[in-house]
């Protein structure tokens, strides 16, 4: 009874280890040792590597150790083993969460579930059962609604940084380069990571100071994680920050808009509204207008503008913070 404890431990290590070997590819024991500690199995990798070894005995498990470090992978034609399945599905599911949400989920998180991952994309390719659900990526599509732009590089470590600071609430030490070139050294509380588009930003404080200010990830230079934690404030919310037209580089101040635009550039705003309060009128047989509460910002000018003259007649009535 004393050694149950013990065996069931390392029957879970084994099962862990046999669900994240892949097919297709070799994977290292330092591989699946990271991936075991970001799914929170803390084991040695001594203990990582006998394990393995132990696997390729008993199962069609094969070591390439013509060089080091050894790679492991499963037969071309195994048969794997009888481990719960993910269905069809949830390998959709997780296919499309992998492809979509990636670029926003925490470094470690998306590490631990490389083995998930692999999983769903192995059911829907290789499993006849799962082929609708294989089709159904190439039938659905998200599209831009303005003119694509391919996204910005950033710098080797700077997101698998930002992310496991945000994720632990940890400071973390940047070194970043403004829109003008100017280059400094600062510590800031990461508070939360949003995407816009094909860029990727960082809202946070800077050491100092308590006012939120967005960077973008791509003119982040190189980064360090700090081993000291922060309580996030308690009065941060990122909802309430989009929702205030912060990525949209305004300030938060709300005004009534007035505008008229030709029918035909304008009818799809009766479909999607500026507003829940947006209303709007016929002037004419050519002409609507439209009025709406919304945040000022610089990204709502740009959206003015956009129409040139199709466009007239705007009118922003600031509205008065109670």
């Amino acid at each position: 009874m004393a050694k149950r404890p013990e065996t069931i431990e390392t029957t879970v290590l084994a099962l862990e280890l046999l669900r994240r070997i892949p097919r297709g590819r070799k994977i290292t024991a330092r591989e699946l040792h990271e991936q075991l500690l970001h799914a929170g199995i803390a084991r040695d990798l001594r203990t990582i590597q006998r394990n393995l070894e132990m696997l390729c005995d008993h199962f069609d498990i094969e070591c390439d150790n013509r060089s080091r470090p050894y790679g492991y992978r499963w037969l071309e034609n195994a048969n794997g083993v009888s481990l719960p399945m993910l269905t069809p599905q949830e390998s959709l599911l997780l296919a499309m969460a992998e492809a979509h949400l990636k670029p926003i989920l925490p470094s470690r998180l998306i590490k631990s579930m490389t083995g998930l991952f692999t999983q769903a994309q192995r059911n829907l390719h290789d499993n006849g059962s799962g082929r609708l659900e294989a089709e159904w990526p190439d039938k659905v599509r998200i599209v831009a609604t303005s003119q694509p732009l391919l996204p910005p590089p950033i710098a080797d470590g700077v997101f698998e940084a930002v992310s496991e600071a945000l994720y632990l609430n940890r400071l973390l030490r940047i070194t970043y380069r403004n829109a003008s070139g100017k280059e400094s050294e600062n510590t800031v509380m990461p508070l939360g990571l949003a995407q816009q588009g094909p860029r990727l930003y960082l809202v946070c404080r800077f050491e100092g100071y308590n006012n939120e200010r967005s960077l973008a990830l791509n003119r982040i230079l190189s980064t360090s994680v700090s081993t000291f934690t922060f309580e996030r404030p308690a009065e941060f919310n990122l909802k309430k920050y989009d929702d205030d037209g912060r990525f949209g580089f305004g300030e938060g101040h709300q005004i009534f808009l007035t505008f008229e635009i030709d029918r035909t550039a304008g009818f799809h705003l009766i479909e999607s509204p500026l507003s829940l309060d947006q209303t709007h009128r016929v002037i004419g047989n050519e002409r609507l207008e439209f009025s709406a509460t919304v945040v000022d910002s610089a990204m709502l000018k740009w959206f003015l503008a956009a129409f040139g003259e199709a466009v007239s007649n705007v009118q922003r009535q600031p509205i008065m913070e109670v």
